[in-house]
């Protein structure tokens, strides 16, 4: 079997993107998975994700609840799984 053959029937997958917004500029954008840091801690307040805002340069970190981790992992984000150190 040639390479041709074993990928014909694939279709090119679409890089996953994001909406986000900057709460200091007010900026609106799109970022794609590796943009953004996804931090999975023991709470849902030490449970957020961050990315560095591409219109005024400041760092962003925005909580992140159940859904938002989903979609988040699910689109490729990497991930830090943050340990109690009670």
């Amino acid at each position: 079997m040639t390479v041709a053959a074993a990928f014909a029937g694939m279709r090119r997958a679409m890089p996953v993107v994001f909406r986000a917004g900057c709460p200091d500029c007010r900026g609106r954008f799109e970022l794609g998975a590796n943009a953004l840091r996804l931090a999975i801690g023991a709470s849902s307040r030490t449970t957020f994700y961050s990315f560095t805002c591409p219109e005024c340069g400041v760092s962003v970190r925005k909580p992140a609840g159940e859904r938002i981790v989903e979609l988040l992992t699910g689109g490729g984000v990497r991930t830090l799984r943050l340990h109690s150190t009670v």
